[in-house]
Protein backbone atom coordinates (compact mmCIF):
# COMPACT_ATOMS: atom_id res chain seq x y z
CA UNK A 1 0.00 0.00 0.00
CA UNK A 2 1.43 3.63 -0.78
CA UNK A 3 1.70 5.59 1.50
CA UNK A 4 -1.10 8.12 0.62
CA UNK A 5 -3.54 5.29 0.52
CA UNK A 6 -2.24 4.02 4.13
CA UNK A 7 -2.75 7.91 4.96
CA UNK A 8 -6.09 7.82 3.64
CA UNK A 9 -6.90 5.13 4.88
CA UNK A 10 -6.31 6.07 8.18
CA UNK A 11 -8.25 8.58 8.13
CA UNK A 12 -11.06 7.01 6.99
CA UNK A 13 -10.96 4.88 10.19
CA UNK A 14 -11.86 7.53 12.44
CA UNK A 15 -15.70 7.81 11.36
CA UNK A 16 -17.35 5.45 13.33
CA UNK A 17 -20.53 7.35 14.53
CA UNK A 18 -21.35 7.79 10.83
CA UNK A 19 -19.29 4.44 9.68
CA UNK A 20 -22.09 2.57 7.59
CA UNK A 21 -23.08 5.99 5.68
CA UNK A 22 -19.44 6.89 5.08
CA UNK A 23 -17.94 3.89 3.97
CA UNK A 24 -20.96 3.54 1.18
CA UNK A 25 -20.09 7.32 0.05
CA UNK A 26 -16.23 6.75 0.16
CA UNK A 27 -17.09 3.31 -2.12
CA UNK A 28 -19.44 4.97 -4.58
CA UNK A 29 -16.43 7.67 -4.83
CA UNK A 30 -13.95 5.23 -5.45
CA UNK A 31 -15.40 2.58 -7.51
CA UNK A 32 -17.19 5.79 -9.93
CA UNK A 33 -15.55 9.14 -10.04
CA UNK A 34 -12.00 10.42 -10.48
CA UNK A 35 -11.89 10.92 -6.68
CA UNK A 36 -8.57 9.13 -6.31
CA UNK A 37 -6.59 10.44 -9.39
CA UNK A 38 -7.92 13.93 -9.82
CA UNK A 39 -5.70 16.94 -9.72
CA UNK A 40 -6.22 19.33 -6.54
CA UNK A 41 -5.70 22.06 -9.35
CA UNK A 42 -4.89 22.99 -12.79
CA UNK A 43 -1.93 24.98 -12.35
CA UNK A 44 -0.72 25.57 -9.09
CA UNK A 45 -0.61 22.95 -6.00
CA UNK A 46 -0.97 19.24 -6.38
CA UNK A 47 -1.38 19.42 -9.69
CA UNK A 48 -0.92 16.17 -10.88
CA UNK A 49 -2.66 13.36 -11.12
CA UNK A 50 -3.65 11.84 -7.27
CA UNK A 51 -2.95 15.30 -5.97
CA UNK A 52 -7.03 15.97 -4.36
CA UNK A 53 -6.91 12.95 -2.47
CA UNK A 54 -2.99 14.09 -1.03
CA UNK A 55 -4.14 17.84 -0.60
CA UNK A 56 -7.19 16.30 1.04
CA UNK A 57 -5.23 14.27 3.73
CA UNK A 58 -2.83 17.16 4.10
CA UNK A 59 -5.87 19.06 5.25
CA UNK A 60 -7.42 16.59 7.53
CA UNK A 61 -4.46 15.41 9.16
CA UNK A 62 -3.68 19.14 9.31
CA UNK A 63 -7.22 20.33 10.73
CA UNK A 64 -6.82 16.96 13.62
CA UNK A 65 -3.65 18.77 14.39
CA UNK A 66 -5.43 22.06 14.90
CA UNK A 67 -8.07 21.04 16.50
CA UNK A 68 -6.27 18.66 19.39
CA UNK A 69 -4.62 22.22 20.12
CA UNK A 70 -7.33 25.00 20.06
CA UNK A 71 -10.78 22.73 20.07
CA UNK A 72 -10.58 19.52 21.55
CA UNK A 73 -14.23 19.10 21.94
CA UNK A 74 -14.50 18.98 17.99
CA UNK A 75 -15.26 15.26 17.00
CA UNK A 76 -12.00 13.50 15.20
CA UNK A 77 -14.82 12.23 12.77
CA UNK A 78 -16.14 15.91 11.89
CA UNK A 79 -12.63 16.80 11.09
CA UNK A 80 -11.92 14.12 8.38
CA UNK A 81 -15.16 14.26 7.02
CA UNK A 82 -14.65 17.73 5.96
CA UNK A 83 -10.76 17.76 5.73
CA UNK A 84 -11.20 14.89 3.54
CA UNK A 85 -14.51 15.73 1.20
CA UNK A 86 -13.66 19.78 1.64
CA UNK A 87 -12.77 19.80 -2.33
CA UNK A 88 -14.73 16.56 -3.65
CA UNK A 89 -16.38 18.84 -6.14
CA UNK A 90 -12.91 18.91 -7.65
CA UNK A 91 -13.69 15.04 -8.59
CA UNK A 92 -16.99 15.94 -10.94
CA UNK A 93 -19.53 13.67 -11.06
CA UNK A 94 -19.53 10.20 -11.85
CA UNK A 95 -18.06 9.02 -15.82
CA UNK A 96 -17.25 13.00 -15.77
CA UNK A 97 -14.42 14.66 -14.27
CA UNK A 98 -14.13 18.68 -13.24
CA UNK A 99 -10.14 18.73 -14.96
CA UNK A 100 -9.21 16.74 -17.96
CA UNK A 101 -5.80 16.86 -19.05
CA UNK A 102 -4.17 19.49 -21.24
CA UNK A 103 -2.54 18.35 -24.43
CA UNK A 104 1.50 20.63 -25.29
CA UNK A 105 0.74 22.98 -28.09
CA UNK A 106 2.38 21.70 -31.34
CA UNK A 107 5.29 23.79 -30.59
CA UNK A 108 5.73 22.16 -27.20
CA UNK A 109 5.12 18.54 -28.56
CA UNK A 110 7.82 19.69 -30.93
CA UNK A 111 10.27 20.23 -28.23
CA UNK A 112 9.22 17.12 -25.72
CA UNK A 113 7.79 19.88 -22.70
CA UNK A 114 4.35 19.13 -21.61
CA UNK A 115 1.31 21.31 -21.82
CA UNK A 116 2.30 24.93 -20.05
CA UNK A 117 -0.75 23.96 -17.79
CA UNK A 118 -1.50 20.48 -17.12
CA UNK A 119 -5.53 20.55 -16.62
CA UNK A 120 -7.71 22.28 -17.74
CA UNK A 121 -12.11 22.52 -16.69
CA UNK A 122 -13.72 20.60 -18.16
CA UNK A 123 -16.35 22.17 -20.16
CA UNK A 124 -19.27 19.24 -20.50
CA UNK A 125 -19.61 19.79 -16.84
CA UNK A 126 -22.70 21.62 -16.11
CA UNK A 127 -21.04 24.57 -13.61
CA UNK A 128 -21.53 24.51 -9.88
CA UNK A 129 -18.87 26.10 -7.75
CA UNK A 130 -16.67 22.96 -5.90
CA UNK A 131 -18.01 23.50 -2.56
CA UNK A 132 -21.39 23.41 -4.12
CA UNK A 133 -20.65 20.38 -5.82
CA UNK A 134 -18.87 18.95 -3.04
CA UNK A 135 -22.32 19.32 -0.71
CA UNK A 136 -24.05 17.71 -3.87
CA UNK A 137 -22.14 14.60 -3.90
CA UNK A 138 -21.91 14.06 -0.20
CA UNK A 139 -25.91 14.64 0.96
CA UNK A 140 -26.82 11.41 -1.87
CA UNK A 141 -25.06 9.52 1.03
CA UNK A 142 -24.24 10.80 3.91
CA UNK A 143 -25.72 13.80 6.80
CA UNK A 144 -23.68 16.83 7.88
CA UNK A 145 -24.41 18.63 10.90
CA UNK A 146 -24.63 22.51 10.23
CA UNK A 147 -21.17 23.02 11.20
CA UNK A 148 -19.68 20.65 8.70
CA UNK A 149 -22.05 22.32 6.05
CA UNK A 150 -20.50 25.62 6.73
CA UNK A 151 -17.06 24.59 6.67
CA UNK A 152 -16.89 22.50 3.58
CA UNK A 153 -19.15 25.72 1.55
CA UNK A 154 -17.06 28.49 3.05
CA UNK A 155 -13.76 26.21 3.69
CA UNK A 156 -12.06 29.32 0.62
CA UNK A 157 -12.63 31.59 3.77
CA UNK A 158 -11.50 35.41 2.39
CA UNK A 159 -10.33 34.06 -1.19
CA UNK A 160 -13.76 33.71 -2.35
CA UNK A 161 -16.11 36.77 -2.65
CA UNK A 162 -19.23 35.20 -2.20
CA UNK A 163 -18.10 34.05 1.39
CA UNK A 164 -18.55 37.79 2.34
CA UNK A 165 -21.96 36.38 4.10
CA UNK A 166 -20.40 34.59 6.46
CA UNK A 167 -17.63 36.74 7.44
CA UNK A 168 -17.94 36.95 11.62
CA UNK A 169 -20.13 34.39 11.80
CA UNK A 170 -17.98 31.37 10.62
CA UNK A 171 -18.19 28.24 13.34
CA UNK A 172 -14.51 27.24 15.26
CA UNK A 173 -15.14 23.78 12.65
CA UNK A 174 -15.12 26.60 9.62
CA UNK A 175 -12.03 28.50 11.19
CA UNK A 176 -10.01 25.89 11.51
CA UNK A 177 -10.75 24.25 7.99
CA UNK A 178 -10.20 27.36 6.26
CA UNK A 179 -6.56 27.41 7.93
CA UNK A 180 -5.49 23.71 7.88
CA UNK A 181 -6.50 24.13 3.82
CA UNK A 182 -4.54 27.48 3.58
CA UNK A 183 -1.29 26.02 5.12
CA UNK A 184 -1.81 22.85 3.11
CA UNK A 185 -1.66 24.35 -0.10
CA UNK A 186 0.59 27.19 0.47
CA UNK A 187 2.75 25.44 3.12
CA UNK A 188 2.76 21.53 2.99
CA UNK A 189 2.82 21.54 -0.77
CA UNK A 190 4.63 24.04 -2.14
Amino acid sequence: MSDIMKRYSDLKSKVVVQKEAFEKLMKFLEENTSWLTSPASTKFHLSVDGGLLEHSCNVAETLLRIKGTLAPNISDESCVIVGLLHDLGKAGMPGNPQYIKNEPTERQKQYGYPASIPFAFNTKLTYLSVPVRSIYLIFKHLELTEEEVQAIIYHDGQYVDDNASVATKEAPLTLMLQYADTWSSFVLEK
